[in-house]
């Protein structure tokens, strides 16, 4: 069984935003819902416009420079 890094995406309201991707990106995130269905076994085909939000926070979330950069620093 192939571990990706995301897990199920949850079902949230959703919210309309327009991102121009290239070609290469989309067949990706094509690609990456269609094994994330087969390997949750989720009933419906998962729609590659709801990875962007669970990756940019993945992404965030281990970016230790990120985290670093956004920590308040004490004031002296």
């Amino acid at each position: 069984m192939t571990k990706l890094k995301l897990g199920a995406v949850l079902d949230d309201r959703p919210v309309k935003i327009t991102v121009e991707l290239p070609a290469t990106l989309n067949r990706d995130l094509i690609a990456y819902a269609d094994i994330l269905t087969k390997t949750t076994g989720a009933a419906t085909p998962i729609d590659p416009s709801k990875l962007i939000v669970p990756m940019l926070e993945r992404f965030m979330a281990t970016d230790r420079s990120f985290s670093k950069a956004r920590k308040p620093k004490n004031s002296a």
